[in-house]
């Protein structure tokens, strides 16, 4: 097979899915869904104005999943060849057999398939060869180590683009598939003054190349960032208000996001066990699901199981509307899938009543930390306990006093959700969580 990849591959793919499809079907599977894929990439980086690598990605894949009533079997293969899909399908077939069997298995409800396909701007691929990649990840790092003599060494810029194809069908007679394109642009650089050295990064990503910061610009905000950082201290343990910026600030819904999963609430492993309908943030905080953003990171018309997405209010003034559910963890809850299976579709932070932007959010501070890295995974899902490594910025009197780092941060998400009393202004849409700074109340702060 030529590795082509673009929207004239669907046809294809579609052939693979209802191939298997049909298979298992003649081998007595009740159900079975099944997806295929082609993608390829391209990704540089360079370092100290060299190139340090090169590499080209391809890949096809093909998963099926097939269902005997309650009992269900999976395999997959990197390889499209019908001899090799027909041994795919036998071989989940088998699986399935000596599985045991669970009533929450199965398919989501046919009435739930996604009937609407909008066009959602996803695929741009860029035309790019390797030399010209090279070429803009070298302005990109050149830019930066430009701006000052203390930027003294480097860990790369790179630069990635990739596209793939996928299709998604299952014995519902669903069948659908779209091309998709993502692009990166990244640079990390290395200040020194004296004995003392720091690091810091910048990037952007988009679906459309035209949508990435202009390399210098952005070679040189990573340059800023690192310098800012010379000179950090370590901080006394306290007490003290915190404010994340947007980056930071993404995880802490992350952590939301995964205690809200259905996996967690019928595990019963989340520190928001059985929170639906509880008041989670303050009354201005509001968390919309968004998936047919046009060109965003996360939009789909349909879940990975083939389930309509659709616009959902996820938090209404702080009270949590409900779960993040696939068919499977539905089931085993009592409820009906949300179209979530997969993940979340473009989830939007927005507090049209306590927003305000960064100077703003640094003025209401007053004194306190700005955090601007995070080290660590110290979170615990199942108590919401918080405790990770950090650096950033002291902030007295409304502005920033100095750089900090090997510092601590700890409380319980509960509580620092319910203790936001800002958001910023300083909306970053790169990922599937768009949001501003968050300003909490307070934190313990372990240094010295």
């Amino acid at each position: 097979m030529a590795m082509q990849v673009d929207a004239t591959r669907i046809p294809e793919l579609q052939q693979v899915v209802s191939s298997a499809l049909a298979q298992a079907r003649a081998a007595g599977a009740s159900a079975a869904d099944a997806d295929a894929s082609v993608q390829q990439g391209l990704t540089v980086t360079v370092r100290m104005g060299e190139v340090d690598t090169i590499e080209h990605h391809r890949d096809r894949g093909m998963a099926v999943t097939v269902y005997f009533g309650f009992r269900k079997g999976s395999a997959s293969t990197a390889d499209l060849r019908p001899e090799a899909v027909t041994q795919t399908v036998a071989k989940a077939c088998t699986i399935a057999r000596y599985t045991a069997s669970d009533d929450c298995a199965g398919l989501a409800d046919a009435g739930a398939m996604a009937q609407v396909f909008p066009d959602l701007d996803l695929d741009h691929p860029w035309d790019i060869d390797a030399e010209q990649a090279v070429e803009l990840a070298r302005e990109c790092e050149a830019a930066g180590l430009a701006v000052d003599a203390r930027l003294t060494n480097s860990e790369g810029a790179s630069l990635s683009t990739h596209r793939g194809v996928r299709v998604y069908g299952n014995t519902h007679g669903f069948l659908a598939g779209q091309p998709s394109t993502s692009h990166s642009l990244s640079c990390a650089l290395l200040a020194q003054s004296g004995a003392e050295m720091q690091r810091d990064y910048w990037y952007s990503v988009a679906r459309h190349h035209a949508d990435l910061q202009d390399g210098p610009a952005l070679g040189r905000r990573a340059a800023e960032r690192a310098l800012a950082r010379l000179g950090a201290q370590r901080l006394g343990t306290r007490r003290a208000p915190v404010l994340f910026s947007p980056q930071m600030a993404r995880g802490l819904y992350g952590h939301f996001i995964g205690a809200i999963r259905g996996a967690s609430q019928y595990r019963r492993a989340s520190f928001l066990l059985d929170a639906a309908g509880e008041q989670v943030f303050p009354a201005f905080l509001h968390l919309q699901e968004r998936p047919y953003l046009p060109r965003a990171l996360a939009s789909s018309a349909y879940d990975s199981e083939g389930v309509a997405t659709r616009d959902r209010e996820l938090v209404r003034a702080g009270v949590l509307d409900g779960y993040v559910l696939g068919s499977y963890s539905a089931r085993k809850l009592g409820l009906k899938t949300t179209g979530n299976a997969g993940g979340v579709h473009n989830l939007l932070v927005n507090a049209p009543a306590a927003s305000t932007d960064f100077a703003g959010l640094l003025r209401q501070m007053g004194s306190g930390l700005y955090v601007t890295e995070m080290m660590g995974q110290g979170v615990n899902g199942v108590t919401g306990d918080y405790s990770r490594g950090a650096s950033g910025f002291w902030v007295e009197n409304g502005a920033i006093a100095y750089p900090v780092h090997e510092i601590t941060i700890a409380g319980n998400l509960r509580e620092m959700y319910r203790g936001i009393v800002a958001l910023g202004t300083d909306v970053d849409t790169q990922g599937g969580i768009r949001c501003g700074s968050v300003l909490l109340e307070g934190m313990t702060i372990a240094g010295e």
